[in-house]
């Protein structure tokens, strides 16, 4: 069996590292936030090229915080793309403001910017590039088009840890950028995680606020909060974890370059990693039109796969209100009926990779 994910590997890898870092924890008594909370986000603002970061319960959370940090009110709109996870938007409704699609380009599948100039209205009061399956947007002229209007930038972080563009971090090149650490993300802690950073003092004073039932102090709550606090075992996970990062990022990008090798003149799509843009690989998705049957041969291989999405947000039903129908979001849906997600992770073996492509040879030969 060749598993999707192997995080029993990355735990054997640290295990003694974890275990020490749970005992300072428990010892400290210190639970939720704590002296180890606050040394991450030092260490992964820095990692991030940004001056704050404030930790929190999930990479939503930081999307919903982004957003009401950034003024977002009922009645606004904000923009992004149906290429993503269901927190992307799910987070612009907490905000009670409505989400605006756009394409995504064939290529990376990334937010389109022509797309984006066009659909910016009087009420479009934030933008959220989504920097899918490891790979950041083209961050340039989206950002040229965002400031030529006055509206603030939101990164949608959660699969890019480690990405960069033109040398610079994701997180860092707009007002806010979020990031997820559920288990299975490039940098995943054992449970539930997530982080905002930004340049901006103001901002991150008002999520540290927000995170923490909107108190300035004990019991003086100064605005309507959330529960959105980061807990001191994820804190301290997390700073073993941090270290580690650009080592296993770099045996993501080894593995990805062994499948484009392995998977060269196969009859199926391969990522494409743009120019001036460093891919960490979160998600290694082939694209085929034969994707069931090419699915249903790797499970009978045993081969663990995914698909990530199959089912646009747009067309997704909570979000039927929106008025979105088939045909409106081409590139998109076209890649949610092609992706096919194979095994990657930093410990995958070079023979398993092998037995990936043996397989998808034989079905599509």
């Amino acid at each position: 069996m060749i598993p999707y994910l192997d995080l029993k590997a990355q735990y054997d890898s640290i295990r003694e590292e974890l275990n020490a870092a749970a005992v300072r924890v428990l010892a400290s008594t210190h639970y939720v936030l704590g002296e180890e909370v606050v040394a991450f986000e030092k260490e992964f603002a820095t990692y991030t090229q940004t001056a704050h970061a404030v930790g929190l319960n999930s990479g939503t959370s930081a999307l919903h915080l982004a957003l009401l940090a950034l003024g977002v009110k009922p009645g606004d709109e904000v923009i992004t793309v149906p290429f993503t996870f269901i927190a992307t938007a799910s987070a612009i409704v907490y905000a009670q403001a409505t989400p605006v699609f756009v394409d995504v380009t064939p290529d990376t599948l990334t937010m389109d910017p022509a797309a984006l100039e066009r659909a910016i209205t009087p009420r479009t009061k934030a933008i959220i590039p989504v920097h899918i399956h490891g790979q950041m947007a083209d961050m340039d002229p989206i950002l040229a088009i965002a400031r030529r209007h006055g509206i603030p930038v939101v990164e949608d972080a959660a699969q890019a840890h480690g990405a960069t563009y033109r040398g610079r971090a994701a997180g860092s090149m707009g007002a806010i950028g979020c990031f997820s650490f559920y288990p299975g993300k490039n940098l995943g802690a054992c449970g539930e995680g997530g982080a905002l950073v930004t340049n901006d003092p103001a901002l991150a004073a008002t999520v540290r606020c927000l995170r923490d039932w909107g108190q300035t102090q004990r019991y003086h709550h100064d605005l309507l909060g959330f529960n959105y606090r980061m807990d001191g075992l994820q804190g301290a996970f997390l700073r073993v974890k941090l270290r580690k990062l650009e080592e296993w990022t770099e045996g993501r990008r080894t593995a990805a370059a062994r499948y484009d090798q392995l998977l060269a003149g196969l009859p199926l799509g391969r990522p494409v990693q743009a120019a001036e843009r460093r891919h960490v690989y979160h998600v290694y998705a082939i694209r085929t039109l034969r994707r069931a049957e090419v699915q249903a041969r790797l499970n009978q291989a045993q081969i663990g796969n995914g698909i990530h999405y199959p089912i646009p947000v747009h067309l997704q039903k909570c979000l039927v209100h929106l008025g979105y129908r088939q045909g409106d979001f081409p590139v998109t849906e076209a890649a949610s009926n092609e992706v096919l997600s194979l095994p990657i992770y930093p410990e995958l073996p070079p023979d398993s990779q092998a037995a990936v492509r043996d397989t998808l040879a034989a079905v599509l030969g």
